[in-house]
């Protein structure tokens, strides 16, 4: 009797030990899950802030330099803890800009929004469209 006694605890303490891991594991998942649910719905929330601050104003094919104008404060006061769209972001504003200054005459400075617009697609597709 005593060896099944003895044998009941130590099978206890295994599944015990295993179950303790399960629900480790499950807990860190689920909180990475939750994470970059959150992350996601901040960048839906951002892209959806930036799609609505490009459609306003001038008609690009109009004006596109105050297309470009208009634009330049709007970009830099949008938010995220997104680093790669903060950054796209940035480089959009940034482009505007030397398009602003140099009156849309520089070839630099228009291929410099192409390449920003693109870089806002690729993290919020449609929103330089």
């Amino acid at each position: 009797m005593s060896e099944r006694t003895i044998a009941v605890p130590s099978r206890l303490a295994g599944y015990t030990a295993l179950l303790l891991a399960v629900l480790l594991v499950t807990a860190c998942s689920s909180s990475a899950s939750s994470s970059a649910a959150a992350s996601a719905t901040a960048i839906a929330a951002t892209c959806e802030q930036v799609s609505s601050v490009l459609s306003d104003g001038p008609d690009p094919d109009a004006d596109p330099v105050g297309f470009a104008e208009a634009h330049i404060l709007l970009l830099r006061q949008i938010s995220t803890p997104d680093q790669s769209l903060r950054g796209a972001l940035s480089q959009l504003a940034e482009a505007n800009q030397s398009f602003v200054a140099s009156n849309g005459k520089s070839v630099n400075a228009k291929e410099a929004v192409a390449v920003a617009d693109k870089k806002i697609n690729s993290v919020c597709p449609g929103a330089a469209s």
